[in-house]
């Protein structure tokens, strides 16, 4: 199974050795070629609105649209959620989403960088809590039907899927725990 990493901006490496670990191979994705060789797609954390601009520039924003429309299993995590999200409180005028998972998510909800923090979560699904690392992390605002929340933090969804796609608000690579890598290979 060939599973894409959006590689454009943010820290791809702790994704690709969570791939790795589980079986998987991880292919850097940087032109529509690339996105159309692939089986699913990893957007990683690092900064939307640059996310956003450099899906433009590098001329994979619509093959990205019409690879999220057939259907493509996608993960998103922390910026990679925002980018997927159908609305985007707090960003820029021109920052795009593409609505591959009906949520309304807002950028930055927990605080600044010196915001950032560590929590262990309830995860449906997981028979023992996940610990996650939250840097300046978006939450959920409202979810769509069909949307299920799988974890939230002080009444925040902050992990989400429907369908094909799984999001969370936070950074699943940077711990030893690959559940939610292993969930989301299911999904492909």
């Amino acid at each position: 199974m060939k599973v894409g990493l959006l590689a454009l901006q943010g820290a791809i490496g702790p994704h690709a050795d969570a791939l790795r670990e589980l079986g998987a191979v991880p292919v850097e994705v940087r032109t529509p070629a690339q996105l159309a060789d692939v089986d699913a797609l990893i957007i990683p954390g690092g900064e939307s609105t640059t996310i956003s601009k450099l899906l433009d520039t590098s001329g994979l924003a619509q093959p990205l649209r019409d690879r999220l429309a057939a259907g493509l299993p996608t993960f998103g995590t922390c910026a990679g959620m925002i980018v997927l999200a159908r609305t985007v409180l707090d960003g820029r005028a021109d920052q795009n989403s593409y609505d591959a998972i009906d949520i309304t998510v807002r950028r930055n909800a927990f605080g600044r960088q010196v915001d950032s923090f560590e929590a262990d979560l309830a995860v449906d699904g997981l028979d023992a809590p996940l610990h996650a690392v939250f840097i300046r992390a978006p939450f959920v605002e409202q979810v769509g039907d069909g949307v299920d929340v799988l974890a939230a933090v002080d009444g925040h969804p902050v992990l989400c899927r429907q369908g094909a796609v799984l999001v969370s608000a936070f950074h699943p690579e940077l711990t030893a725990d690959r559940r939610l890598h292993e969930l989301f290979l299911t999904l492909v």
